[in-house]
Protein backbone atom coordinates (compact mmCIF):
# COMPACT_ATOMS: atom_id res chain seq x y z
CA UNK A 1 0.00 0.00 0.00
CA UNK A 2 1.55 3.33 -0.80
CA UNK A 3 1.68 6.38 1.84
CA UNK A 4 -0.88 8.59 0.81
CA UNK A 5 -3.14 5.44 0.55
CA UNK A 6 -1.99 4.68 4.07
CA UNK A 7 -2.42 7.84 5.48
CA UNK A 8 -6.13 7.76 4.53
CA UNK A 9 -6.59 4.91 5.86
CA UNK A 10 -5.43 5.04 9.06
CA UNK A 11 -7.26 8.49 9.05
CA UNK A 12 -10.68 6.62 8.91
CA UNK A 13 -9.60 4.37 11.05
CA UNK A 14 -8.67 6.16 13.83
CA UNK A 15 -11.55 8.45 13.47
CA UNK A 16 -13.80 5.49 14.00
CA UNK A 17 -12.19 5.21 17.49
CA UNK A 18 -12.61 6.43 20.77
CA UNK A 19 -8.78 5.81 21.79
CA UNK A 20 -6.03 3.98 19.61
CA UNK A 21 -2.47 3.01 20.49
CA UNK A 22 0.33 2.56 17.91
CA UNK A 23 1.27 -1.26 18.75
CA UNK A 24 -2.86 -1.12 17.17
CA UNK A 25 -1.79 0.73 14.18
CA UNK A 26 1.55 -1.48 13.53
CA UNK A 27 -0.66 -4.54 13.61
CA UNK A 28 -3.78 -3.35 11.62
CA UNK A 29 -1.36 -1.71 8.73
CA UNK A 30 1.41 -4.04 9.03
CA UNK A 31 4.10 -1.41 9.49
CA UNK A 32 6.96 -0.32 11.52
CA UNK A 33 6.82 1.48 15.15
CA UNK A 34 8.95 4.22 13.34
CA UNK A 35 6.29 4.66 10.47
CA UNK A 36 3.57 4.24 12.38
CA UNK A 37 5.02 6.97 15.04
CA UNK A 38 5.83 9.08 11.21
CA UNK A 39 2.09 8.75 9.79
CA UNK A 40 0.11 9.74 13.30
CA UNK A 41 2.42 12.67 13.13
CA UNK A 42 2.06 13.54 9.49
CA UNK A 43 -1.86 13.38 10.36
CA UNK A 44 -1.73 15.65 13.18
CA UNK A 45 0.31 17.69 10.72
CA UNK A 46 -2.70 17.92 8.53
CA UNK A 47 -5.11 18.99 11.00
CA UNK A 48 -6.44 16.14 13.08
CA UNK A 49 -6.78 17.18 16.58
CA UNK A 50 -5.24 14.44 18.34
CA UNK A 51 -4.41 14.23 22.26
CA UNK A 52 -1.80 12.02 23.45
CA UNK A 53 -2.05 9.80 26.81
CA UNK A 54 0.88 9.46 28.88
CA UNK A 55 1.14 6.27 31.13
CA UNK A 56 2.45 2.41 30.43
CA UNK A 57 -1.12 1.97 28.96
CA UNK A 58 -1.56 5.52 27.28
CA UNK A 59 -2.40 6.10 23.34
CA UNK A 60 -4.37 8.39 21.71
CA UNK A 61 -7.59 9.85 20.73
CA UNK A 62 -9.18 12.20 19.02
CA UNK A 63 -10.49 15.07 20.22
CA UNK A 64 -14.12 15.46 20.58
CA UNK A 65 -16.28 17.21 17.77
CA UNK A 66 -13.43 17.53 15.69
CA UNK A 67 -13.51 17.21 12.05
CA UNK A 68 -11.66 14.46 9.90
CA UNK A 69 -9.25 16.39 7.19
CA UNK A 70 -10.32 16.18 3.53
CA UNK A 71 -10.04 12.41 1.98
CA UNK A 72 -7.41 12.56 -0.76
CA UNK A 73 -8.32 10.58 -3.66
CA UNK A 74 -5.37 8.76 -5.51
CA UNK A 75 -5.67 8.92 -9.51
CA UNK A 76 -6.12 5.04 -9.67
CA UNK A 77 -8.80 5.62 -7.07
CA UNK A 78 -10.67 8.11 -9.12
CA UNK A 79 -10.76 6.55 -12.44
CA UNK A 80 -12.23 3.29 -10.45
CA UNK A 81 -14.94 5.72 -8.77
CA UNK A 82 -15.53 6.95 -12.21
CA UNK A 83 -15.69 3.62 -14.34
CA UNK A 84 -17.71 2.15 -11.80
CA UNK A 85 -20.19 4.82 -12.10
CA UNK A 86 -20.14 4.93 -15.54
CA UNK A 87 -20.98 0.99 -15.74
CA UNK A 88 -24.08 1.45 -13.46
CA UNK A 89 -25.16 4.66 -15.77
CA UNK A 90 -28.18 3.38 -17.81
CA UNK A 91 -29.60 0.75 -15.17
CA UNK A 92 -32.63 0.84 -13.17
CA UNK A 93 -30.92 1.88 -9.59
CA UNK A 94 -32.01 4.00 -6.86
CA UNK A 95 -31.92 7.31 -6.49
CA UNK A 96 -30.35 7.51 -10.36
CA UNK A 97 -31.84 11.28 -10.16
CA UNK A 98 -29.26 11.88 -7.76
CA UNK A 99 -26.16 10.87 -9.94
CA UNK A 100 -25.97 14.34 -11.59
CA UNK A 101 -25.35 16.49 -8.55
CA UNK A 102 -23.41 13.27 -6.76
CA UNK A 103 -20.96 13.76 -10.52
CA UNK A 104 -20.50 17.20 -9.94
CA UNK A 105 -19.61 17.25 -6.27
CA UNK A 106 -16.78 13.74 -7.15
CA UNK A 107 -15.73 16.58 -9.73
CA UNK A 108 -15.18 19.37 -7.10
CA UNK A 109 -12.90 16.98 -4.84
CA UNK A 110 -10.35 16.30 -8.02
CA UNK A 111 -7.51 18.17 -9.51
CA UNK A 112 -7.88 19.68 -13.01
CA UNK A 113 -5.56 16.62 -14.26
CA UNK A 114 -7.56 14.08 -12.61
CA UNK A 115 -10.04 16.10 -14.56
CA UNK A 116 -8.90 15.91 -17.66
CA UNK A 117 -8.17 12.13 -17.56
CA UNK A 118 -11.91 11.41 -16.93
CA UNK A 119 -12.92 13.47 -19.53
CA UNK A 120 -10.75 11.61 -21.72
CA UNK A 121 -12.34 8.04 -20.35
CA UNK A 122 -15.53 9.47 -20.78
CA UNK A 123 -15.17 10.04 -24.37
CA UNK A 124 -13.29 6.68 -25.04
CA UNK A 125 -15.37 4.05 -22.61
CA UNK A 126 -18.81 2.58 -23.71
CA UNK A 127 -20.75 0.63 -21.53
CA UNK A 128 -23.70 -1.70 -22.36
CA UNK A 129 -27.21 -0.36 -22.29
CA UNK A 130 -25.46 3.36 -23.41
CA UNK A 131 -26.70 5.14 -26.45
CA UNK A 132 -23.58 5.77 -28.62
CA UNK A 133 -24.86 8.74 -30.09
CA UNK A 134 -25.79 9.93 -26.64
CA UNK A 135 -24.26 8.49 -24.11
CA UNK A 136 -25.52 10.72 -21.40
CA UNK A 137 -29.49 9.75 -22.36
CA UNK A 138 -31.21 8.53 -19.44
CA UNK A 139 -34.98 6.95 -21.12
CA UNK A 140 -37.62 6.55 -18.24
CA UNK A 141 -36.82 3.17 -18.56
CA UNK A 142 -34.44 3.64 -17.08
CA UNK A 143 -35.63 4.51 -13.74
CA UNK A 144 -36.67 2.08 -11.06
CA UNK A 145 -40.10 1.29 -9.61
CA UNK A 146 -40.52 4.03 -7.28
CA UNK A 147 -41.51 1.58 -4.22
CA UNK A 148 -37.77 0.42 -4.62
CA UNK A 149 -36.82 3.55 -2.78
CA UNK A 150 -39.33 3.62 -0.43
CA UNK A 151 -38.25 -0.04 0.59
CA UNK A 152 -34.74 0.48 1.28
CA UNK A 153 -35.30 3.50 3.77
CA UNK A 154 -37.47 1.34 5.24
CA UNK A 155 -34.90 -1.63 5.25
CA UNK A 156 -32.30 0.85 6.57
CA UNK A 157 -34.72 1.00 10.06
CA UNK A 158 -36.41 -2.48 10.23
CA UNK A 159 -36.19 -6.06 8.18
CA UNK A 160 -39.69 -6.98 9.38
CA UNK A 161 -41.97 -5.97 6.55
CA UNK A 162 -45.57 -6.92 5.64
CA UNK A 163 -45.45 -6.51 1.87
CA UNK A 164 -48.76 -5.97 -0.23
CA UNK A 165 -48.65 -6.97 -3.95
CA UNK A 166 -50.55 -7.10 -7.19
CA UNK A 167 -50.20 -10.71 -8.48
CA UNK A 168 -52.45 -12.10 -11.45
CA UNK A 169 -55.41 -9.52 -10.76
CA UNK A 170 -55.32 -10.48 -6.89
CA UNK A 171 -53.58 -8.20 -4.22
CA UNK A 172 -52.09 -10.13 -1.30
CA UNK A 173 -49.82 -9.34 1.52
CA UNK A 174 -47.09 -11.03 3.21
CA UNK A 175 -45.75 -10.55 6.31
CA UNK A 176 -42.13 -11.32 6.06
CA UNK A 177 -38.56 -10.93 7.25
CA UNK A 178 -35.87 -9.82 4.80
CA UNK A 179 -32.68 -11.50 3.60
CA UNK A 180 -31.94 -10.24 -0.06
CA UNK A 181 -32.76 -7.44 -1.66
CA UNK A 182 -31.23 -8.14 -5.50
CA UNK A 183 -31.54 -7.39 -9.34
CA UNK A 184 -31.44 -10.47 -11.39
CA UNK A 185 -32.47 -10.61 -14.98
CA UNK A 186 -33.25 -6.76 -15.15
CA UNK A 187 -35.89 -6.76 -12.12
CA UNK A 188 -35.63 -6.02 -8.27
CA UNK A 189 -36.63 -9.05 -6.37
CA UNK A 190 -36.98 -9.33 -2.62
CA UNK A 191 -35.56 -12.44 -0.84
CA UNK A 192 -37.66 -13.15 2.10
CA UNK A 193 -38.98 -15.40 5.28
CA UNK A 194 -42.61 -15.33 5.07
CA UNK A 195 -43.41 -15.53 9.16
CA UNK A 196 -46.78 -16.98 8.32
CA UNK A 197 -45.93 -20.19 6.52
CA UNK A 198 -42.69 -20.14 7.14
CA UNK A 199 -40.66 -20.79 4.39
CA UNK A 200 -38.81 -18.49 1.44
CA UNK A 201 -40.61 -16.41 -1.03
CA UNK A 202 -39.28 -14.13 -3.83
CA UNK A 203 -41.30 -11.21 -4.54
CA UNK A 204 -40.60 -9.26 -7.60
CA UNK A 205 -40.26 -5.07 -6.37
CA UNK A 206 -42.30 -4.40 -9.72
CA UNK A 207 -45.67 -5.82 -8.19
CA UNK A 208 -45.21 -4.24 -4.75
CA UNK A 209 -48.13 -1.54 -4.03
CA UNK A 210 -47.63 -0.80 -0.66
CA UNK A 211 -44.34 -1.88 2.12
CA UNK A 212 -44.33 -0.92 5.47
CA UNK A 213 -43.27 -2.70 9.12
CA UNK A 214 -44.58 -5.44 10.53
CA UNK A 215 -46.18 -5.05 14.15
CA UNK A 216 -43.62 -5.89 16.70
CA UNK A 217 -45.76 -8.32 18.84
CA UNK A 218 -46.46 -10.48 16.06
CA UNK A 219 -42.79 -11.03 14.89
CA UNK A 220 -40.33 -14.21 15.43
CA UNK A 221 -36.83 -14.22 16.25
CA UNK A 222 -33.92 -13.99 14.11
CA UNK A 223 -32.59 -16.85 15.76
CA UNK A 224 -35.49 -19.03 15.23
CA UNK A 225 -35.80 -17.70 12.10
CA UNK A 226 -32.50 -18.50 10.69
CA UNK A 227 -32.66 -21.93 12.66
CA UNK A 228 -36.23 -22.77 10.34
CA UNK A 229 -34.03 -21.91 7.28
CA UNK A 230 -30.70 -23.93 7.95
CA UNK A 231 -33.76 -26.95 8.90
CA UNK A 232 -35.16 -25.91 5.44
CA UNK A 233 -31.73 -26.35 3.55
CA UNK A 234 -32.14 -29.27 0.90
CA UNK A 235 -29.14 -31.73 0.10
CA UNK A 236 -27.20 -31.04 -2.68
CA UNK A 237 -27.88 -33.20 -5.72
CA UNK A 238 -25.74 -31.03 -8.74
CA UNK A 239 -22.37 -31.21 -8.57
CA UNK A 240 -20.35 -30.17 -12.06
CA UNK A 241 -16.62 -29.09 -12.23
CA UNK A 242 -15.96 -25.90 -13.90
CA UNK A 243 -13.29 -25.25 -16.48
CA UNK A 244 -11.94 -21.72 -17.48
CA UNK A 245 -14.50 -20.95 -20.67
CA UNK A 246 -17.49 -22.27 -18.47
CA UNK A 247 -16.22 -19.85 -15.52
CA UNK A 248 -16.89 -17.03 -17.51
CA UNK A 249 -19.44 -18.21 -19.26
CA UNK A 250 -21.04 -18.44 -15.24
CA UNK A 251 -19.43 -14.82 -14.97
CA UNK A 252 -21.13 -13.40 -17.25
CA UNK A 253 -25.17 -15.32 -15.70
CA UNK A 254 -25.92 -17.64 -12.98
CA UNK A 255 -28.78 -17.94 -10.74
CA UNK A 256 -28.78 -16.04 -7.36
CA UNK A 257 -28.62 -18.92 -5.10
CA UNK A 258 -25.92 -20.40 -7.56
CA UNK A 259 -22.36 -20.03 -6.61
CA UNK A 260 -18.51 -21.64 -7.23
CA UNK A 261 -15.81 -22.80 -5.47
CA UNK A 262 -12.45 -22.48 -7.04
CA UNK A 263 -10.08 -25.23 -6.97
CA UNK A 264 -6.92 -23.26 -7.79
CA UNK A 265 -5.00 -19.90 -6.83
CA UNK A 266 -5.19 -19.31 -10.54
CA UNK A 267 -8.86 -19.71 -10.30
CA UNK A 268 -9.40 -21.54 -14.03
CA UNK A 269 -11.26 -24.56 -12.62
CA UNK A 270 -13.73 -24.49 -9.89
CA UNK A 271 -16.40 -26.74 -8.51
CA UNK A 272 -20.04 -26.14 -7.83
CA UNK A 273 -22.48 -27.34 -5.47
CA UNK A 274 -26.51 -27.13 -5.21
CA UNK A 275 -29.88 -28.37 -5.05
CA UNK A 276 -32.32 -28.02 -7.84
CA UNK A 277 -36.51 -28.81 -7.24
CA UNK A 278 -36.54 -31.10 -9.89
CA UNK A 279 -40.47 -30.80 -9.18
CA UNK A 280 -40.67 -26.80 -10.06
CA UNK A 281 -41.24 -27.44 -13.79
CA UNK A 282 -39.76 -23.42 -14.90
CA UNK A 283 -36.49 -24.08 -12.57
CA UNK A 284 -35.71 -27.13 -14.37
CA UNK A 285 -35.94 -25.33 -17.64
CA UNK A 286 -33.74 -22.92 -16.24
CA UNK A 287 -31.64 -24.74 -15.00
CA UNK A 288 -31.35 -27.21 -18.14
CA UNK A 289 -31.07 -24.25 -20.43
CA UNK A 290 -28.09 -22.68 -18.26
CA UNK A 291 -26.25 -25.97 -18.28
CA UNK A 292 -26.08 -25.62 -21.83
CA UNK A 293 -25.37 -21.84 -21.30
CA UNK A 294 -22.17 -22.69 -19.57
CA UNK A 295 -21.13 -25.06 -22.67
CA UNK A 296 -18.89 -27.92 -22.93
CA UNK A 297 -15.81 -27.15 -20.42
CA UNK A 298 -17.86 -28.68 -17.62
CA UNK A 299 -17.73 -32.53 -16.21
CA UNK A 300 -21.00 -33.83 -14.46
CA UNK A 301 -20.35 -35.17 -10.88
CA UNK A 302 -23.85 -35.57 -9.60
CA UNK A 303 -26.97 -35.01 -11.55
CA UNK A 304 -30.29 -35.57 -10.80
CA UNK A 305 -32.20 -37.66 -13.49
CA UNK A 306 -34.40 -35.03 -14.54
CA UNK A 307 -31.79 -32.72 -15.27
CA UNK A 308 -30.17 -34.97 -17.61
CA UNK A 309 -33.22 -35.95 -19.09
CA UNK A 310 -34.39 -32.84 -20.32
CA UNK A 311 -30.18 -32.24 -21.59
CA UNK A 312 -30.06 -35.29 -23.90
CA UNK A 313 -33.50 -33.95 -25.16
CA UNK A 314 -32.43 -30.83 -25.72
CA UNK A 315 -29.27 -31.79 -27.40
CA UNK A 316 -31.44 -34.40 -29.58
CA UNK A 317 -33.07 -31.50 -30.67
CA UNK A 318 -30.82 -29.00 -31.50
CA UNK A 319 -27.18 -31.07 -31.80
CA UNK A 320 -28.03 -31.17 -35.72
CA UNK A 321 -27.90 -27.41 -35.82
CA UNK A 322 -25.23 -26.70 -33.30
CA UNK A 323 -23.22 -29.45 -34.79
CA UNK A 324 -22.04 -32.94 -32.86
CA UNK A 325 -18.76 -31.11 -32.64
CA UNK A 326 -19.80 -28.63 -29.90
CA UNK A 327 -21.95 -31.33 -27.88
CA UNK A 328 -19.49 -34.36 -27.72
CA UNK A 329 -18.30 -34.55 -24.17
CA UNK A 330 -21.61 -33.52 -22.42
CA UNK A 331 -22.27 -37.44 -21.82
CA UNK A 332 -18.79 -38.97 -22.13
Amino acid sequence: MKKVERINVIMRYINNRAHFTISEIMREFNISRSTAIRDIREIEAMGMPLVAEVGRDGGYFVMNNSVLPTVRFTDNEIKALFIAFMATRNQQLPYLKSRHSLAEKLLGLISENQQDDLVILNQILLFEGTNPHNPDLLDLSDLPHPMLEKLIQILLLDSYLLVTVKEAGEIKSYPIYLLHLYREKSLWQIEGFDLEEEKRRIITVDNLINVEPYPVKRRVSKKKILEQLSKQEEAINLVIELGPQAIAQFKKYHPLKVSISYTNPYQTTAILKTFIHVQHSEELIEITNWLLFLGRDIKVRQMPEEVLEGLQERIKIYGPILGESRNRGWFS
